[in-house]
């Protein structure tokens, strides 16, 4: 049973709004001050959700559909956290052709979720990568900086449980 689109609740506080409005104020009436405004607020957050992204609206005057398509338009930025865990499987050719699809799917079904998105519990996120450059041990996946290779799908269950 994957993702009931389960959301981690918005959890801001007011020490990141007030540094998030001292970075909109520093910088909005620069030119082009958008993305350096987007990058600093997902600094600042971790991800850029909607309450972040009309915060941001509300400050510049920039209206949020056009907020909203630059954060969707750019890889860099989040929509959803990232978990204390994060998990990325690589699906380039090497770890493709060896398996990777079976381990994420595996992952999936594990955790619950899909791809892009962070157990309610604010542990684990998962998301695909094209090429970590660790070919030669294909199928690699990578938790936080430790990088596991060689997978199997029977691997998923002691790999876990080490982050339990």
């Amino acid at each position: 049973m994957l993702s009931k689109k389960t959301t981690v609740q918005f959890r801001g506080t007011e020490e990141q709004e007030k540094a998030l409005l001292g970075v909109i104020h520093e910088l909005k009436d620069e030119k082009g001050a958008l993305m350096p405004i987007l990058q600093k607020a997902q600094d600042i957050y971790g991800y850029l959700p909607i309450e972040v992204q009309k915060i941001i609206s509300d400050e510049t005057g920039i209206p949020l559909e056009k907020i909203y398509g630059v954060v969707t338009f750019y890889s860099q930025f989040n929509l959803n956290p990232k978990g204390k865990y994060k998990i990325s499987v690589c699906l380039g050719t090497a770890c493709y052709v060896k398996g990777s699809g079976d381990i994420y799917n595996k992952l999936m079904e594990k955790l619950g979720i899909v791809g892009g998105e962070c157990t309610p519990d604010g542990k684990f996120s998962l998301d695909a990568c094209r090429c970590i450059g660790a070919c030669g041990l294909a199928p690699v996946m990578t938790i936080n900086d430790e990088v596991y290779g060689r997978l199997k799908v029977e691997d998923i269950d002691d790999i876990l449980a080490k982050y339990e």
